[in-house]
């Protein structure tokens, strides 16, 4: 069974759990089955249409489901899901950094 790995801030949605096993065949299947289990994470991860939220991240293995076949990728029995939110950031300036 494939192994979610759930991100520190939505552990609390998840009992503190870091990992879960979730049944499935393909993301779509972990991620509704993961929402049957954790009702709370569905705000978390999807948006109104039921589609994957722009800012969550989903990778299989070592990759991202949006170089794949996004919620259709297939999963194997023993792959490592990965949650990633998305960390917002910012152009910082240094004006001590400028070159003279």
């Amino acid at each position: 069974m494939p192994t979610v790995l759930i991100p520190t801030p939505l552990r609390k949605y998840t009992d503190n759990a870091a990992k879960v096993n979730i049944p499935g065949s393909n993301i779509s299947e972990i991620i509704d089955n993961l929402v049957k289990l954790y009702p709370n994470m569905q705000k978390h991860l999807l948006d109104a249409s039921g589609g994957v939220r722009s800012f969550i991240n989903i990778f299989v293995d070592q990759d991202d489901i949006r170089s794949l076949q996004y919620q259709d990728t297939m999963v194997a029995p023993h792959a490592i899901i990965s949650i990633v939110p998305a960390i917002a950031g910012g152009n910082v300036s240094h004006d001590n950094d400028e070159q003279h």
